[in-house]
């Protein structure tokens, strides 16, 4: 008994030391959704990397599994469609196109390619036409944004000997654009109960003046 209680704590403090997240990953996206990026590149890319536009498409979700269609625009006018399966849980997530929803500053996700990265803030930008909540991480070469109620890859910053590449949100069906700065269910709403105001206004001064 005493054994395994000393191998129990020991494997706790292993887990707190190397930063494991521990609890059930969070998948803020579903089969339907998806983002297009336009990107720019300065510099002498390498092969397949002279990409000027992207689309991601989720077209399954089972459990920490994603699967997506990638369409990818060259700058000699070329289009490549492409596949990619991610896993959120087991770290197997591409350019980290999707990582784990509602991450905050100082949580830690798993990427099988460079290991445990940590989300070092979250900050809000407008991308799309709306103001989000972005969780922000960086690698050796890379610095990231994504969406932090979905998880989605919004903004990336890749600097190379050779070039740099900057891929930022143009269009997505994830959010709605805003409308005066705000959501345009709220924003339809005010509107509406605005004009509901001024009937009311207008109907009881007419009765008044009548009598």
């Amino acid at each position: 008994m005493r054994v395994k209680f000393i191998l129990a704590v020991a494997s706790l403090l292993f887990l707190a030391i190397t930063g494991v997240v521990l609890g059930e990953v969070s998948v803020g996206v579903k089969s339907g959704d998806w983002i297009e990026y336009n990107v720019s590149v300065t510099g002498t890319p390498a092969e397949q990397h002279d990409v000027t536009w992207a689309k991601m498409e989720v077209y399954a979700v089972q459990g920490t599994q994603i699967n997506l269609n990638i369409t990818v625009n060259f700058s000699d006018g070329t289009t490549e469609p492409q596949t990619a399966t991610l896993n959120l849980e087991t770290g197997q997530l591409g350019d980290d196109f999707i990582i784990p929803a509602n991450l905050n500053a100082g949580d830690v996700f798993f990427d099988k390619n460079v290991g445990n990265i940590t989300i070092s803030g979250v900050k809000e930008k407008t991308h799309a036409g709306s103001t989000r909540s972005l969780v922000t991480a960086a690698t050796s070469e890379t610095t990231y944004y994504w969406d932090q109620n979905t998880g989605v890859l919004v903004e990336g910053i890749s600097q190379y000997p050779e070039y740099t590449m900057h891929s930022i949100v143009d269009k997505t069906n994830l959010w709605q654009p805003q409308v005066l700065g705000l959501d345009p269910t709220v924003f339809y709403a005010v509107v509406i109960g605005a004009i509901a105001l001024i009937a009311v206004v207008l109907a009881v001064f007419f009765v008044k003046r009548k009598k």
